[in-house]
């Protein structure tokens, strides 16, 4: 199953950490990141789960709720808990998803579906592409896909910044440039001409280039 930016986030009814969840039903009217792993007890993904579980409250703050899931069983996850903690001084409070039968990382496409069996046996390197972060607005709808290698930790802080942007985005008829942060001004998109930007913006806009005007963040004004 290929996956693209706007589909509708395949649903599923899983086990976590936290008990059993609907994702479609636990999300609500937020957001939400789905971030993958291929398997409990590797390195990066120890400092992974730390590193978000301290930026959960600024994900929070977002109404973005944050969900992980690993190639393994709840047990494992349970135990791999301590471990993170030991590790990153910070214990996730957010759910895990025991998918130890390879059916959400098939079902987002992050493993062939022709693969037989479950986790048992099964190595991190079996497992390297489950190492997806998917962020799925309140309309269920993916925004977002990003996949790394197992070599290369994610920047939680960076999909604080792509959170922010996606939000404002869909509230006002803007883009964001180049290296943006809250605050920085944004772009109007070119749908909106200048008679309709005089309406949306009526502080004025810089103009670049005839297809480039920038303006203020219309949230930090």
């Amino acid at each position: 199953m290929s996956l693209r930016i706007n589909d509708i986030a395949p649903d599923f009814t899983v086990n976590t950490t936290k008990g059993e969840i609907s994702l479609h039903d636990w999300i609500g009217d937020g957001w939400v990141i789905l971030f993958s792993h291929p398997k409990d007890f590797t390195p990066v993904c120890t400092t992974e789960l730390g590193s978000l579980a301290k930026l959960e409250p600024e994900f929070l703050k977002r109404n973005v709720k944050v969900i992980g899931l690993s190639v393994d069983s709840i047990e494992d996850h349970n135990a791999w808990l301590n471990d993170i903690e030991d590790v990153t001084k910070a214990r996730p409070s957010y759910p895990i998803v025991a998918d130890s039968e390879l059916k959400i990382a098939k079902l987002y496409g992050m493993l062939q579906t022709s693969i037989e069996g479950n986790s048992e046996g099964r190595t991190a390197a079996d497992n390297q592409t489950v190492r997806t972060v998917f962020v799925i607005g309140p309309d269920k709808r993916i925004k977002l896909f990003l996949t790394y290698p197992m070599a290369t930790g994610r920047n939680f802080n960076e999909l604080l910044r792509v959170i922010d942007s996606l939000q404002l985005t869909a509230k006002h008829k803007v883009a964001t440039p180049a290296d943006w942060n809250r605050g920085d001004d944004v772009i109007i998109v070119p749908s909106v001409k200048d008679e309709e930007a005089k309406e949306l913006f009526p502080d004025g806009w810089t103009t670049i280039k005839p297809y480039l005007r920038k303006v203020a963040d219309p949230i930090n004004k």
